[in-house]
């Protein structure tokens, strides 16, 4: 007989605090955000002396700058935070909402009602601010969540759970329903993973190393985001200016994040008058170029030449692949070969060219001439997300409210029966 799992308590509290969930209603959830971010804006110095211990061991360990950048909380994430969880408040509360409703010949009323997932496993790495948000998401939901933060931000994420959890004691909001694993031991993951009797859902939101553990070890149904690999592709008919600008803001505005542009395509037509300002820009912003031998006339000797491999590397860093390729048709042969389904755009004033990389490039978010970091749950009306998933099944994009959860079909008769003719005694000549 195995042993049992050390997290079996953990998940027996959070699957009877989402059951306790299903009947609270949409202001009783609301209410309890609202206590929760007035609580982090009250504990804002203690949020942040904790994590400027946690960026003190970042920085020791040698961690780069975008990591540092994730990690990192200032007075004004703070204060996001607490906003973005007054935001989700506000939200429509999609538990209970009517997807569809019919009624079959023989009188019965079929509807399909959203209802909440149940108890999501949500396993991250860096980001204090991604504690709040997913709080927020999954109790507004009416899920539970036990939380599972990366060892790098342990400071940040206990005392913000803390807090977080010391609010929910003023609320109709179960404290269970909010639960961090914070020992710190790499055991959690795995166990989290295997902890099918109470877990409805595991969302892992990290690099490749997290994802294929989750992947190896869940025994749950899987919400992943993998890679940010997104381009930004300037066709033949694209204002260069608005080009360049919008591949500035996609690649520099904050190129740790995982919707920031990682590879420029630049139609063969338009890439002797576009690529020099495209080089005179990233050079301003200190980015480093990687260039396919079609565009290395116009970066000059100190652009390295990319690899095979850079075209599907998400740098994470002041770091562009440029490739020429030949209209629209191999930008988008280019960005379904090597990319990750997240987020592409195309700059263009041609109708066609726009349709055609829209309907066949096959990411969750494609944009026509705007940046790629509007693949944010804020950013889209939804107040936060959980994470940008980039597979097909259940959810795909930022997901957020609606994405965290499942339906139920809710039947109404008056006595219909499948076969009648069984009732006893009834004479049915």
């Amino acid at each position: 007989m195995s042993a049992e799992n050390p997290l079996e308590p953990t998940g027996r509290a959070a699957l009877a605090a989402s059951r306790e969930m299903l009947a609270l209603g949409p202001e009783e959830k609301a209410d309890a955000l609202r206590r929760m971010a007035a609580a982090v804006r009250s504990a804002a110095p203690r949020v942040l002396q904790e994590n400027a211990l946690d960026m003190e061991e970042a920085g020791a360990a040698g961690r780069n700058a975008a990591f540092l950048d994730r990690l990192l909380l200032t007075p004004d994430r703070v204060e996001r935070m607490a906003h973005g969880m007054e935001q989700v408040a506000e939200l429509p509360d999609p538990a209970g909402d009517c997807i569809r409703e019919w009624t079959r010949p023989n009188g019965l009323h079929i509807s399909q009602v959203r209802v909440p997932l149940g108890v999501i496993g949500f396993i991250y790495e860096s980001r204090g601010t991604v504690t709040c948000d997913a709080a927020a998401l999954c109790l507004k939901s009416g899920n539970a969540v036990i939380l599972r933060g990366g060892s790098e931000s342990l400071r940040t994420n206990r005392v913000l759970a803390e807090v977080l959890r010391g609010a929910l004691k003023e609320s109709a909001v179960p404290v269970d329903a909010l639960q961090l694993l914070a020992s710190g031991s790499r055991d959690e993951v795995r166990q989290l993973c295997e902890l099918d009797s109470c877990l409805n859902v595991i969302i892992p939101r990290g690099g490749k190393g997290l994802i294929r553990t989750v992947m190896e070890y869940a025994r749950v149904p899987v919400l992943k985001h993998l890679d940010g690999v997104c381009h930004v592709y300037v066709d033949a008919a694209a204002d260069l200016e608005m080009a360049v600008n919008i591949l500035d803001d996609a690649k520099t505005q904050r190129p740790g994040v995982c919707n920031a542009a990682e590879t420029l395509l630049v139609d063969a037509a338009v890439a002797e008058r576009f690529l020099p300002m495209a080089a005179e820009r990233m050079r301003l912003r200190g980015v480093e170029c990687r260039v396919c031998g079609r565009s290395r006339p116009f970066f000059g000797p100190e652009a390295a030449a990319a690899s095979e491999e850079d075209w599907s590397v998400e740098y994470e860093d002041l770091i562009l692949s440029v490739k020429v390729v030949d209209g629209v048709r191999g930008a988008v042969e280019h960005v379904n070969r090597y990319g990750s389904h997240h987020s592409d755009s195309i700059v263009t004033e041609d109708a066609q060219a726009r349709d055609y990389f829209m309907r066949r490039v096959d990411s969750a978010c494609v944009y026509h001439n705007c940046s790629t970091r509007f693949s944010d749950g804020e950013e889209f009306g939804f107040g936060a997300e959980i994470g940008i998933g980039t597979d097909k099944f259940h959810a795909r994009g930022p997901m957020a409210l609606r994405e965290l959860t499942s339906y139920k079909y809710v039947i109404e008769g008056s006595g219909q029966m499948k076969d009648p003719s069984r009732i006893p005694g009834k004479n049915h000549s």
